[in-house]
């Protein structure tokens, strides 16, 4: 896009595996469906909005089902690619995990010292495989845009071309536009700690090489 500055990954990006789909690096909006079920019993319809965020342009769009390491793993790959700069957080809230209501909390409030997501109501909201500095640097990089309990395939295009545009946009509530790479360098890295009990952050131990 002339004129919106867009900049290169961090080498390896994404860094995190997952169950996500890659779209174009320059796009500066990134889709999270929450997902209640495992993976082999996924329902079409969250299938159908994780295609919708990729094929309207989103730079990666995936599924989400925990609020420790599955939040983990998205901070990881969000901050590898300064071009992100929204994440659209979309389908049906989890009942068990409210990842939904602890990412809202988590971009609005950060982390607490024991690294628990602050007002989040979800039974594990720790964030302890990750460097904090990732988390600074999510919440300053990226802006979420709440669609939680929202599945409708088209609503969620709506929003990630919204999202895209030069010129500001509305979007229900939101006024979008694409404002161009975070003024930062990329940052690059892995999570490299398991968590043996996530209400203990002290317990983490390293995963063997």
């Amino acid at each position: 896009m002339a004129g919106i500055l867009k900049v290169k990954p961090a080498d390896g990006y994404p860094p995190e595996e997952g169950c996500y789909v890659r779209g174009p690096d320059d796009s500066p909006v990134a889709v999270a469906v929450i997902l209640q079920w495992t993976r082999g019993r996924m329902p079409p319809d969250i299938e159908r909005l994780v295609a919708a965020g990729v094929e309207s342009g989103a730079a990666l769009a995936g599924t989400v089902r925990t609020e420790n390491i599955g939040l983990e793993k998205i901070l990881g790959n969000l901050v590898a690619n300064p071009n992100i700069r929204y994440l659209v957080v979309c389908g049906p809230e989890s009942p068990d995990h409210l990842v939904g209501d602890a990412l809202r909390a988590l971009s609005r409030d950060g982390l607490d010292a024991q690294r628990r997501i602050i007002a989040a109501r979800a039974p594990a909201p720790f964030l302890v495989s990750i460097p904090e500095e990732f988390v600074t640097r999510f919440r300053r990089q990226i802006a979420v845009l709440d669609l939680v309990n929202e599945s409708s395939p088209d609503v969620l295009r709506e929003a990630v071309r919204a999202a895209q545009q030069p010129e500001p946009t509305r979007f229900r509530d939101y006024t979008l536009s694409d404002p161009g790479a975070y003024p930062e360098p990329a940052l690059a890295g892995k999570i490299t700690w398991r968590v043996t009990d996530p209400r203990q952050p002290a317990k983490a131990k390293p995963e063997p090489k």
